[in-house]
């Protein structure tokens, strides 16, 4: 699950409408908002990224609406990552292991390539 903050801009003469629009289209939730400034701050979730940005391109193509931008994003997705990366050993096994003689370990100046034992 995603959730995203966006920040929606509008005429202060239409921030009634683009509210009232807004709230009715299901696509967003309405948190709050400055009508002298023109500005409202909605959120909207989805099950990844690709339906938040439709969810985002359906509030900037609302009636009314001047911009709308993403501005906080929480990915439950990255979240289960970074805890997986903090959970991981940060010494690579091969280095851990006593039994290897230091001198059979080639680096190639290049992690990506990721052979430290010369193809073993």
């Amino acid at each position: 699950m995603n959730i995203s903050s966006i920040v929606v801009q509008v005429k202060p003469e239409n921030y009634d409408a683009v509210k009232e629009e807004l709230e009715a289209s299901g696509v967003c939730d309405y948190h709050f908002g400055e009508k002298e400034k023109g500005k409202m701050i909605v959120t909207v979730e989805g099950a990844g990224v690709e339906e938040e940005i439709k969810k985002l391109v359906r509030i900037q193509t609302t009636k009314g609406v001047l911009a709308a931008d993403m501005m906080q994003t929480y990915q439950e997705e990255l979240d289960d990552a970074i805890k997986e990366l903090n959970a991981a050993d940060a010494v690579p096994e091969v280095l851990a292991d006593e039994n290897i003689d230091i001198r059979d370990i080639k680096y190639n100046g290049d992690l990506k390539k990721k052979d430290f034992m010369g193809g073993v």
